[in-house]
Order: structure tokens, then sequence, then C-alpha cells
């Protein structure tokens, strides 16, 4: 599979779903690390970032470029989103938590949103970026695309409601979301 950070731009999408200095984030399906390094960048050493993954060796990649960056504000964390309370981070402690290319990789996603659901504050936000479509061998199976509205739909009944999409490149489409009211 190609390199999707050249499609769907971490450095430009970072920067407008609003990472600041000094919050608290967490990167559910870390992957390669592209969005982790670009909000270590954009939060400029400070908060914290959680870089969670079900691949080892990943993780092991993110620490080390990280350390070899110099951030020192980058958690790691090994776990399969899809068991409860996976992340085993305290619950309505994240000010944000990103879901980037993952949702059309795995099963349970209703598990996935409802951990992400657990972990934000009151007021915390979440961002799911995915593939709009299979694009002649780039992204997922045709069968494995996950469609913006399934996802809606299904952010709604675990507990989370559109605050607006965004533009997240060329072939992905971008939703923030956040915890409803109770």
């Amino acid at each position: 599979m190609p390199n999707t950070a050249n499609f769907a731009h971490p450095m430009r999408n970072v920067s407008i779903l609003g990472i600041e200095p000094g919050m608290s984030v967490a990167d559910f399906g870390a992957g390669s690390g592209a969005y982790v390094l670009a909000m270590a960048e954009q939060m400029a050493n400070s908060g914290h970032i959680y870089a969670i993954d079900v691949q080892k060796d990943l993780l092991r990649r993110i620490h080390n470029e990280s350390m070899r960056r110099g951030f020192t504000n980058v958690k790691i964390i090994w776990a399969d989103l899809e068991q409860p309370k996976a992340s085993k981070i305290k619950s309505g402690s994240l000010d944000f938590v990103l879901i980037s290319n993952l949702l059309f990789q795995i099963e349970d996603k209703g598990a996935v949103l409802e951990e992400a659901r657990r972990i934000l504050k009151p007021g915390g936000r979440l961002a799911i970026i995915d593939w709009a479509d299979s694009f002649n061998g780039m992204g997922p199976h045709k069968k494995d695309v996950v469609a913006k509205d399934s996802i809606l739909a299904l952010a709604k009944e675990h507990g989370l409601d559109l605050i607006r999409e965004f533009p997240a490149g060329a072939h992905h489409w971008g939703l923030i979301l956040k915890p409803a009211k109770a």
C-alpha cells in the first residue's frame, strides 16, 4: 500500500483541526506516525500525545523518530482498540482523538468509537479521516472502504455528534465530532 501521508496531508490537517500546545491527544491506529509527529510539532513539545497501535514495529519507529526529533511528549501504547478500555487512558481525560485510515482495516468500528468517546473530556473532539474510495490500487480494496454516512450513523449510536466535515485530502473524507450532551 502507498504512503497514505502523501494523500491525506497530515501537517495541513493538523493545523485545521485546532491542535494547540498543552493539549492531551491520542492517535488511534498511529501507523507510520505521520500524524503523531505533525501533532508533536504543532504542540511545540508540550502536552501529551499518545500513539496507539496494534503493530509493535510501527510503534517502535514512532518512538525512535520522536526521540530523534527531540519530542519528549510522545507516549507509545500498544493496544487492540477493538477491546474495551484498550487504550488504558483515564476516562474523560483527553482534549482530542484522531482516527485516521484505521476504520477500513477493522471489524468492530463501534468499539473504537466507544473508546474514543470514553477518553474524551466534555467538550473534547474526535476527528475521523478515512478513504473516500478505492483508487486504482491506492488505499483499501473497494469492499473495505467505509462510507462517511455509515460512520456518521455509527458515531450517533455511540454518543458522538457531528461538529463539521472538513476536506482531508484528495482521496479522503474528514469529520470532527464531539461527545453528545448527556
